[in-house]
């Protein structure tokens, strides 16, 4: 049990609320722009929800700043960064099943922050929040599911008995036989192929609607990447003879007119690039194949230097808010 005093937030908890109002501030004006072009009810009131949860955390986090003397984070505002009166980008489909993606993401982070939470009233929150988004997962997934839209990873059969790695050729994957996939590479194969799908479309729509010429080409620069990399997921599959996931391709219209300003699209992209990077650092640690994990150490590099081009473009354009920093001590030192 925590001591009652005026216990100061850290800089673990600092951070994990300083991101949460940045990225609830995205989905906040995400919503919005997709609620405006919403036409199936029963997708349309499982967004509502997610706008409603952005905007309570908003809250909370705006409460929970101002009671530490902290700056309110500026984030992204509807005002500013979301265009109402655009032509529909994307398909109710594909708006459905982006929304649940950022619902994986959000969980996952909220996860993460509550188990770097030490204050009982940040913990109590980021459980909250934990909850909450537990239960837009299901709703959201069970939905793509009535629709027929939640795409499975591969099946596998159940093996006879328990065996043991006898050899050192379970390892190998760059010269002679490979061994068939484990469950556990399979699964990082078919999520990171997906999450490349979904983030090649996306790139698409951002290049058509970009404002400015350098985020357009930025942005199509991402979608080439996105491709060459679910090809060679997707090439992995096959040769086992397993399916890879649709693509989302189809689902993208041939609208110019941009829902979202630059400054926002390009915040989602670097913010889904790190996400992608930490992806390839998890999957690379769980998969023993060596040609596999040659795989994610030379797409980690690529997509890197494609996340520290983003963060360039935004710091030249005044668009990448400062986290809470440290003092600078040298700086304040009297000499």
């Amino acid at each position: 049990m925590e001591i009652e005093h005026n216990t100061k937030l850290t800089a673990a908890e600092v951070s994990q609320l300083w991101a949460a109002y940045m990225n609830s501030s995205m989905c906040k004006c995400l919503f919005t722009s997709f609620l405006t072009k919403m036409e199936d009810t029963e997708i349309r009131a499982i967004l509502s929800h997610g706008l409603e949860l952005s905007e309570t955390h908003l809250q909370k986090l705006t409460t929970i700043f101002q009671k530490e003397n902290y700056p309110v984070p500026y984030g992204f505002v509807v005002e500013e960064d979301v265009n109402t009166s655009a032509p529909r980008l994307f398909s109710d489909s594909f708006m459905l099943y982006f929304s649940y993606n950022m619902g994986i993401i959000a969980l996952s982070f909220y996860a993460v922050a509550k188990a770097f939470s030490v204050r009982s009233d940040i913990d109590s929150y980021f459980s909250e929040c934990v909850h909450e988004l537990s239960e837009f997962d299901t709703m959201t997934k069970n939905l793509l599911l009535s629709k027929g839209l939640y795409i499975r990873s591969p099946y596998l059969n159940p093996p006879k008995e328990v065996n043991f790695i006898k050899s050192q050729r379970f390892l190998a994957g760059w010269f002679g036989e490979k061994r068939p996939l484990s469950a556990m590479e399979i699964t990082h194969l078919f999520t990171n192929l997906q999450r490349n799908a979904l983030g090649r479309a996306t790139m698409m729509g951002f290049s058509q609607v970009a404002q400015s010429k350098e985020v357009g080409q930025f942005m199509v620069r991402g979608r080439d990447i996105a491709f060459k990399h679910t090809e060679i997921f997707g090439s992995v599959l096959e040769e086992n003879y397993l399916s890879a996931p649709m693509t989302w391709d189809t689902e993208v219209t041939d609208s110019k007119g941009a829902p979202f300003s630059d400054k926002m699209m390009m915040f989602m992209t670097t913010a889904l690039i790190g996400l992608g990077i930490g992806f390839y650092g998890t999957s690379m640690a769980t998969s023993t194949r060596r040609d596999l994990s040659a795989h994610y150490v030379r797409l980690s590099a690529e997509i890197a230097k494609y996340a520290e081009d983003g963060a360039n473009i935004m710091i030249k354009n005044g668009w990448l808010e400062e986290p809470p920093l440290s003092e600078d001590r040298d700086k304040l030192a009297n000499n």
